[in-house]
């Protein structure tokens, strides 16, 4: 009996809003999809003559129309996540699972997808960094086994007691492989993977202070190695160890994305002054908030539209007569992209990425040298030695140098003999190879830098400079001769629309933001890793975004069909019988598609979301259609209305009235005349 009631519930639920929601499947569409699939994986078919007439007749069902729910379906889908959180270590009581939770869910609502730099419209209206889609996650957080924790302290204590102490700094150096192996060893045994993993490590204390290097070799006086607590690993899963540090990073003095320092900083919960259970679990759920929103669902750096080909022109402009590549090997920045590729990484369905190499000698150039000429610009810094002295230095304008090259690219491509790409999209790769002796970077702080159609990258004969960040309470020294890294940072933004681990937007403040908390360990962004290989952040965003971009298109343009629709009077106005019929079967197979795409996201099953969308094209294109020609058959016509009746009652009475009061003036002597007093 109750579940006849919620049976009856549900239809009468569904029956008010029509369309809006598939609240059940439709029997057989979904495997008919799978074998499409199969059959036809890049969809370049259009399988809606294909489909039995029994789905096309479950299709058809409602046959009435509530466009604003059908706009408000569109517009609430959303994207689940599941993030799994493990508390690795015996300090966490067995409450801890249920109240971080409860502490996560209370901060957690269902947000937009962000755009830091979004594309205005063809109409010129302002660009929104919102895109139509939202996320959520699914948490699950849970104490992990004893044996796990037992392992990682023994391993830890064993490579504290082997590390010789350093002489620069109060913080061992510990390799950060030996402690990652553990873990991807237990994230290996959780396959298969839904989701990400969180590890969170709080393994006691330990004889002495520790954190974590990401590369070999020890630090020097001219050369910065920074230490951190945190790591992200080629697949789902990242790990951060409460214990270690505390480690400092970010501006040296002032600026964006200072990083707060000692035990104020979640990544420092259990440093300085002791807290409580509760204080503790409440950092760790802003940190754990935190990562989610900058390394599991980042902010797109620019929409990217799906291309089957992607070209990557490196141009080298070299100015001495022997090319130095030290510090530009071409062919690890090609590496670092292929190997992923050929892991099944990066690249969506039937897409081809390719480098190619061309250079350009400086002297032979006239073009080139009229941008840098026209491009540098001085600045003026303050520094103390006897007194204050100022010293004037030069800095490249990427924005103009953009545009001119920009303006100038066919002369570009005649000097530089570079081809004609008929298909696919190019990203032309520009880098300076100057034969200048005192340092010159882009917009003062930056050696290459990502525009949304090119990247261009410079570098002199100085080797090494002072930047304005610091780690570990040292200066980081930047070596302006390594481009390979910041290059490769650098074609991700462009070509995929990765944003760099410290920038998100945000729309509360409706400016970026900037943060340094995870812009350390595996990352090809930042000034303070060293490391070019990409981590699944970077691997998922690459594909993510184009999925995101091509879904928040299909969106926006199936509610302009449903604006159109509306406009001409509805659609049992717009219409016919059988247009009606056939409409309503695609606009319930496009949404159904829609649904599908975004659970297949919510897997990280990007293969299968591309098909969905590329076949409900083939929908989207069908209501177009039909609503495009139904406006076109439209008649204007003229309805003309008949006279009313001659108001025969009330002209007579008007007439009466008329009459009477003339006659009642004509003998108003009579009628009125004084009767006077007879003497």
């Amino acid at each position: 009996m109750p579940t006849t009631v919620l049976l009856l519930i549900l239809i009468a639920t569904t029956s008010l809003y029509p369309l809006a929601t598939n609240s059940a499947p439709i029997v057989g569409l979904d495997s008919f999809l799978t074998g499409q699939s199969r059959l036809d994986p890049q969809s370049t078919k259009d399988s809606f003559s294909s489909l039995p007439t029994s789905l096309k007749k479950s299709l058809s069902s409602p046959s009435s129309f509530h466009i604003p729910s059908l706009i408000s379906s569109l517009l609430s889908l959303s994207l689940p996540i599941s993030l799994h959180v493990r508390l690795v270590g015996t300090s966490f009581p067995a409450d801890s699972p249920a109240l971080l939770s409860s502490f996560l869910s209370a901060a957690h609502s269902s947000n937009h997808f962000q755009i830091i730099s979004p594309s205005a419209d063809q109409f010129g209206h302002s660009p929104s960094h919102r895109l139509a889609v939202r996320h959520s996650f699914h948490l699950d957080v849970s104490l992990s086994p004893a044996s796990l924790s037992s392992r990682l302290s023994t391993t830890l204590e064993s490579l504290i007691s082997s590390t010789v102490s350093p002489l620069r700094s109060s913080l061992l150096s510990i390799p950060h492989d030996s402690i990652d192996q553990i873990i991807k060893q237990d994230f290996e045994n959780e396959k298969p993977v839904e989701g990400v993993y969180i590890y969170i490590l709080s393994l006691g204390s330990s004889s002495k202070s520790y954190a974590y290097s990401y590369s070999h070799g020890d630090p020097s006086p001219g050369f910065t190695k920074c230490l951190g607590s945190v790591w992200t690993g080629k697949e789902r899963y990242f790990w951060i160890d409460l214990g270690a540090g505390p480690v400092d990073y970010g501006p040296a003095l002032s600026g964006d994305g200072v990083l707060p320092r000692g035990e104020f900083h979640p990544l420092a919960a259990l440093h300085g002054r002791p807290k409580s259970q509760k204080a503790l679990l409440a950092d760790l759920a802003s940190l754990i908030y935190s990562a989610y929103q900058v390394l599991v669902v980042p902010s797109l750096r620019i929409p990217v539209h799906f291309d089957n080909s992607l070209i990557v022109q490196f141009i080298h402009i070299y100015a001495s007569e022997s090319k130095d590549s030290t510090g530009l090997d071409w062919k690890t920045i090609e590496r670092t992209f292929m190997d992923e590729v050929n892991d099944g990484g990066l690249l969506l369905g039937d897409q081809s990425l390719r480098f190619k190499y061309y250079s350009v000698n400086f002297d032979d150039c006239s073009i080139c040298s009229y941008a840098i000429s026209r491009s540098i610009n001085s600045y003026t810094s303050r520094f103390l030695f006897d007194n204050y002295t100022l010293i004037v230095s030069e800095y490249l304008d990427s924005k103009r140098l953009h545009q001119i090259l920009s303006n100038s690219a066919e002369e570009f491509r005649r000097v530089a003999s570079l081809p004609e790409e008929d298909m696919g999209r190019v990203l032309p790769v520009y880098v300076f190879d100057l034969e200048h002796n005192m340092l010159l970077l882009l917009d003062r702080y930056h050696e290459s830098i990502a525009f949304r159609d090119m990247v261009i990258a410079v570098r002199t004969k100085n080797t090494q400079t002072v930047s304005d960040y610091s780690c570990n309470g040292r200066h980081v020294f930047t070596r302006t001769r390594e481009l390979e890294r910041p290059i490769v940072g650098s074609i991700l933004q462009s070509m995929w629309g990765v944003s760099p681990t410290h920038l998100s937007w945000s729309p509360m403040h409706n400016s970026t933001l900037v943060d340094y908390t995870w812009s350390i360990g595996q990352t090809p962004f930042g000034p303070f890793s060293e490391i070019s290989s990409l981590s699944f952040v970077q691997k998922d965003a690459a594909r993510r975004n184009v999925l995101l971009t091509y879904l928040n298109y299909s969106i926006t343009s199936a509610i302009d069909v449903l604006d159109s629709i509306s406009a001409h009077g509805g659609e049992r106005n717009l219409l016919k019988q059988s247009q009606h019929i056939e409409f309503t079967q695609r606009w319930n197979l496009f949404k159904y598609k829609l649904d599908k795409a975004v659970s297949a996201l919510s897997h990280f099953n990007f293969e299968m979301a591309l098909f969905y969308l590329r076949s409900s094209d083939h929908d989207l294109f069908a209501m177009h259609s039909f609503v495009y020609h139904a406006s076109q058959e439209i008649e204007a016509s003229l309805v003309c209305f008949k006279d009313p009746p001659f108001p025969w009652a009330s002209t007579s009475l008007s007439a009466f009235s008329f009459l009477a009061l003339f006659y009642a003036y004509a003998k108003r002597d009579r009628l009125f005349r004084n009767k006077r007093k007879q003497f």
